[in-house]
């Protein structure tokens, strides 16, 4: 089942003209959210902050405003069936929403971590501010990784985020993240760190993540609103693997966010 334009439809098949530009280009912006407690008001959904940023990209475009009403509507009744909505408006005004559910092994990987591999800089994504259709490149990094994430580089060699997520570092007893002018999504989930950590008067470092930097990290880790914190215990790139601890102390501070 899925919610298109108002309605709840029964099918695994959504029917788009063939000459929709979301179609044919991707031109559509999307959020995915983990619902808590069973409500769109939770602030660990944070439903304001994904809307939010919808907005954001939606006026940044010229594109249409949705019904904000029917899109909170339909969010609503799938609510009641999955715990991970993605909603995805069109340039026109249209809405879309998708469930789906957690996966079987995600409290695995965050209590023990998971590897990657650095991406080939070509896979850097577009349009990097904003969470767009055109997800190729990030889709592609990952698949072709034969990991559970891909981390994205700059030119440069910098690390930028993961295919799916925001990145955080632990050295110097302090927590590193990328800044947003580096070129990255401003996740909601990085967002929600950042406000706890300083809430906790906890320094963190918005710095580039240099090929320098990286090797200084006791442990880092990806977020996103769907997986909250997973560590990365091993990090596979060209020059030879990079090993960090995904049992780190530090990760029960940042876990903290979700017994608050």
């Amino acid at each position: 089942m899925f919610w298109y334009e108002g309605k709840l439809i029964q099918s695994q098949i959504l029917e788009l003209n063939i000459n929709d530009p979301g179609l044919l280009y991707g031109a559509t912006v999307f959020t995915t959210l983990r619902v808590y407690e069973n409500s769109l008001d939770s602030n660990l959904t944070n439903w304001q902050a994904h809307c939010d940023r919808l907005v954001f990209s939606l006026q940044s475009f010229g594109w249409q405003q949705p019904d904000w009403q029917r899109v909170r509507q339909g969010a609503q009744v799938l609510l009641s069936h999955f715990p991970v909505l993605r909603i995805t408006l069109f340039p026109d005004g249209r809405e879309w929403i998708i469930g789906r559910f957690l996966t079987l092994d995600l409290t695995e990987k965050q209590k023990n971590g998971v590897a990657c591999c650095v991406a080939n800089s070509e896979f850097s994504r577009s349009l990097p501010s904003h969470k767009t259709g055109n997800y190729l490149s990030a889709w592609l990094a990952k698949t072709s990784s034969h990991t559970e994430e891909a981390i994205l580089v700059d030119a440069q060699g910098n690390w930028l985020e993961t295919s799916t997520g925001n990145l955080w570092g632990w050295c110097d007893g302090t927590w590193w993240t990328p800044p947003i002018k580096a070129g990255i999504l401003p996740g909601i989930m990085r967002s929600q760190l950042i406000n706890y950590l300083q809430s906790q008067q906890e320094s963190i470092q918005q710095e580039p993540w240099s090929v320098e930097l990286v090797k200084k990290f006791e442990a880092i880790a990806y977020t996103n609103s769907v997986v909250e914190i997973i560590p990365i215990h091993t990090v596979h790139q060209p020059t030879g693997s990079l090993q960090y601890n995904p049992h780190h102390p530090s990760f029960q501070q940042i876990r903290g966010l979700f017994l608050a």
